[in-house]
């Protein structure tokens, strides 16, 4: 099996050392970062919160976990089929509050917070993106959860690629959402180093600064200020930093990579629909050239929108993902 890297294009080099930057989200970055963002809410167990008209419950669950027990937070909403919502970094549940509504309407939602982001546990402990997989599986154990459809994004891929493959007699449907699949190369992936490099993994203790290098670099359209706030809340929680620096002190995103084309793919067993922004800089769409000589029944969807496209387009992020998930 070929694991070389693909050469990357002069222009995906190109957006991803210059960005998006938009102005308007830059703008609402620097307004941020001069006025100072309030503590993030504290919740508590079966506390609901109105959200545009739709009522979520929170829930804070203790699970097994490799050598320890698991605190985990997500809210859930909704009936039906159950659908596993898995942010990415530098995010939380909260990021899928802008379809949470429509998606609730069809599917009992479960958006957790990874292990380490927002309120579910930060201790120490297992942080390898295998193992938090089998350890968000025992979490559904835990709560009577046999099988489920998957929508996940950014480093939330890591871990539900594990549990598509491992667990694929278990997921209905997977929405795999902006992760590197059968190409890979490091010049797109500069935040592993950023993270976890001793001269700037201070970073990750700045949540403002990791805002603006996520959401002014990535973004193709600006994300509204009172979201952008709510997100930086959440990164905010104390120990945050530090657990999301164990995942990248565990692992390398070539080791993920490698994990994906040597071990995971030929485990994916259910229908797949491959998502991500039109415009995203770390994962340009040249990317999927050969996409057919290993996932031949895979479909692509491009959502008009950078990396964090769920908030910055979630009319059209919907229009591509819930017919697939509804099974169209």
């Amino acid at each position: 099996m070929d694991l070389e890297y693909r050469p990357v294009s002069d222009a995906a080099l190109a957006l991803m050392r210059e960005g998006h930057n938009h102005p308007e989200m830059v703008a609402t970055l620097r307004e941020i970062a001069a006025e100072g963002v309030p503590p993030a809410p504290e919740n508590t167990d079966g506390e609901t919160e109105d959200i545009s008209g739709l009522t979520v419950t929170h829930r804070f669950v203790e699970a097994p976990g490799e050598s320890e027990t698991i605190r985990w937070h997500f809210v859930e909403a909704g009936e039906g089929p159950v659908l596993l919502l898995m942010h990415g970094i530098p995010q939380s549940w909260c990021m899928w509050r802008a379809i949470l509504p429509e998606l609730a309407k069809h599917f009992r939602c479960i958006a957790i917070d990874l292990k380490g982001y927002g309120q579910s546990d930060k201790g120490r402990g297992d942080y390898r993106h295998e193992g938090v997989a089998e350890q968000v599986v025992a979490l559904l154990d835990t709560i009577g959860v046999e099988k489920f459809n998957l929508f996940s994004h950014d480093r939330g891929t890591v871990q539900a690629d594990f549990i598509a493959a491992k667990h694929a007699d278990r997921v209905i449907r997977y929405v795999r959402g902006s992760q590197h699949l059968i190409h890979f190369h490091p010049d797109l992936a500069p935040q592993e180093f950023l993270f976890s490099d001793i001269e700037t993994r201070g970073i990750l203790q700045d949540p403002v600064k990791v805002f603006e290098w996520g959401f002014g670099r990535l973004c193709k359209y600006p994300i509204a200020k009172p979201d952008v706030i709510r997100a930086i809340q959440e990164f905010s929680r104390p120990g945050t930093g530090l657990a999301v620096e164990r995942y990248f002190q565990s692992s390398t995103f070539r080791k993920d990579w490698i994990d994906r084309r040597t071990r995971l793919i030929p485990g994916w067993k259910a229908p797949m629909l491959i998502l991500q922004g039109s415009e995203e800089p770390p994962m340009p769409v040249e990317n999927y050239e050969g996409l057919d000589e290993y996932l031949p029944d895979a479909r692509v969807a491009l959502v008009d929108g950078g990396h964090f496209y769920v908030e910055e387009n979630p009319a059209d992020t919907l229009a591509k993902a819930l017919p697939f998930l509804l099974g169209d």
